[in-house]
């Protein structure tokens, strides 16, 4: 119980409170209209149609209220990186803030689909009861109960709101009748916009589409506008006079209202006003103060000091920006105005914050990325002058989860293939900080993981860790760091046979660091069973950046192998998310 305690609780009680309010939201509001005297005859007309519609708009306002809060990406790096009373659970919660985004998108969907469904079962049946009350559809009224909705329909708007049915023509048509009010065009709109957002942000499409995700994120500017307009019509009219009229015994005298009966006087109606702009309007104004940063940031110079071409198709950008500061393993936002005036995209910084220039990696698989390569010429020369490079623009940095390995005794750090760029910042940040006496860190031992698909994924990466083993070694500090490499796939018959003969070298043929490559992948349950029987009683951070599956096996390692005893080791586990 206690390894399920130190990774999954935290999560586990944010969803349940967040499943909690959701439930609670709707069972209130579902029994308040349901039970409600100011909507007893609005019940006669809808059934429970009017709950039915009224809970999920509760929690859709409720919903819509968090929705952009995990995307305001100054104030989640504050939150993880600046304040000082967030506890290392709760910031690992902050880094799962674009997951959390996707499930109260869906919760989203879920209560759009009932309140839009109900509210077009409601419109039908106040059609019917103007139309022809006697005849009401889809279910049996008595007589009795006719005539009362027949009576209640037959009320007309006066000095007091009389009326209860917004529909006042007989014979409409309910689509037209529904297009007619701003309730009904600003639901179309925003469920529209809202379908359209969501099946453009699957994974095949953000993946192979990108700017198809892009623009059409931005219909949340249209879905916002219309959902604090739904509600200025006051379609759903509740009764404003029950101190003169209770419905419960009056209903029966239907034929004895009058304004001259002093306990049954003729029922009074009024809509409700907008109430989603009040759960909306905070969240709206820290999105835009977040855009406004992120606009004055774009403002600033950047100047690209140097590109690198790697192979593996991989492009390294040094740039230098007017006091840009950066901590170990942040990542920053790109944009080219000449390749998309409106594209950003996130790379992960690769330099270390006591260099004097900033740099990012980024693998070159897609149109954006191709462009940006051939923009800043490194398809030519390998190096290009600064004067002829595109103009940039850089948003950020923002925090990430790899921050917080200097909060731990013993890191692990895994990355898969590219995902090995943030572990780059972080290597340096490490070595930087140990050459500097005045500074004692509390981090004494780091196991560093790369599973690489080829031979030519090294070259970049395998520079830096020869400079750090050197280094390391003249200082007497060769245990500190333990890193493995393993390569998946991309050697062949001849490659194999050189490996063989070089086998009795001190160095390795590929890399040509001390530490052996290893062909395969990593055995996690030996490693992990390993690092907790070097390490008991200690708290060991494990940060990984690449694909979802293998971050699920090392999620799953890190529960296993963490002990239940509070005194043993616990691996907290810390994923790369963007």
């Amino acid at each position: 119980m206690g390894d399920w305690l130190v990774n999954e609780g935290p999560k586990w009680l944010i969803l349940v409170l967040w499943f909690g309010i959701n439930i609670g939201l709707f069972v209130g509001y579902f029994l308040f209209y349901h039970q409600g005297n100011q909507f007893y005859y609005l019940r006669l007309l809808l059934g429970h149609g009017l709950a039915w519609a009224r809970a999920p708009a509760a929690c859709l306002n409720f919903n819509c209220m968090l929705i952009l809060l995990p995307v305001c990406r100054n104030l989640i790096s504050y939150l993880r990186g600046s304040c000082g009373c967030c506890r290392r659970s709760i910031r690992r919660q902050l880094d799962k803030n674009i997951t959390f985004h996707r499930a109260v998108a869906y919760m989203i969907c879920l209560h759009t689909a009932i309140h839009f469904g109900a509210h077009c079962y409601n419109l039908e049946l106040l059609v019917a009861a103007q139309t022809d009350p006697y005849n009401l559809p889809f279910f049996f009224y008595g007589n009795d109960t006719e005539n009362l909705i027949a009576k209640l329909t037959s009320l007309q708007d006066g000095v007091n709101s009389t009326y209860i049915n917004p529909i006042r023509l007989s014979n409409s048509d309910p689509i037209i009748e529904g297009l007619k009010t701003i309730a009904g065009v600003t639901g179309v709109v925003i469920t529209l916009a809202l379908i359209v957002m969501v099946s453009s942000s699957t994974e095949v499409i953000r993946r192979s589409y990108f700017e198809v995700f892009w623009y059409t994120h931005h219909l949340f500017i249209i879905f916002f506008i219309g959902l604090v307009l739904h509600g200025i019509g006051g379609i759903v009219r509740g009764q404003t006079n029950l101190d003169v009229h209770n419905p419960e015994e009056c209903f029966k005298r239907y034929l004895e209202w009058s304004p001259a009966d002093a306990t049954c006087k003729i029922p009074q109606f009024q809509g409700g006003g907008a109430q989603t702009w009040k759960w909306v309007l905070a969240p709206m104004i820290l999105y835009v103060a977040e855009r406004c940063i992120r606009f004055y940031r774009s403002q600033q110079k950047v100047v690209i000091t140097k590109v690198v071409k790697h192979p593996s198709k991989v492009l390294e950008l040094q740039m230098k920006k007017r006091g840009f500061q950066m901590q170990a393993g942040q990542y920053i936002f790109l944009h080219c105005p000449s390749i998309s005036r409106l594209e950003w995209h996130p790379f992960t910084l690769t330099s270390a914050p006591q260099e004097d220039h900033f740099s990012v990696h980024i693998r070159i698989v897609g149109d954006w990325t191709g462009a940006l390569s051939k923009a800043c010429g490194a398809e030519e020369p390998e190096f290009q002058d600064a004067w002829k490079m595109p103009q940039i623009a850089v948003d950020g940095p923002f925090g990430t989860a790899s921050e917080d390995i200097f909060r731990y005794q013993v890191g692990v750090l895994v990355g898969a293939g590219i995902g090995v760029t943030p572990f780059a910042s972080v290597l340096k940040y490490i070595w930087y900080q140990y050459c500097n006496p005045d500074i004692t860190l509390k981090l004494k031992k780091v196991y560093f993981y790369w599973i690489c698909p080829d031979t030519l994924s090294f070259e970049w990466f395998a520079d830096l860790l020869q400079s750090l083993e050197n280094q390391m070694l003249e200082r007497g500090m060769g245990d500190f760091l333990n890193y493995n490499i393993y390569l998946t796939r991309g050697w062949d018959a001849n490659q194999a046979k050189n490996i063989i003969l070089h086998e009795e070298e001190n160095s390795d043929v590929i890399t040509g660091l001390q530490q052996k490559t290893h062909y395969g992948r990593p055995h996690w349950d030996q490693i992990f069973s390993n690092i907790a029987q070097s390490h008991t009683g200690v708290s060991v951070g494990v940060f990984f950046c690449g694909p979802k599956g293998l971050s699920s096996t090392l999620h799953h390692m890190c529960n296993q192998h963490s002990s239940s005893d509070p005194r043993g080791v616990h691996f907290h586990y810390n994923k790369e998310n963007f």
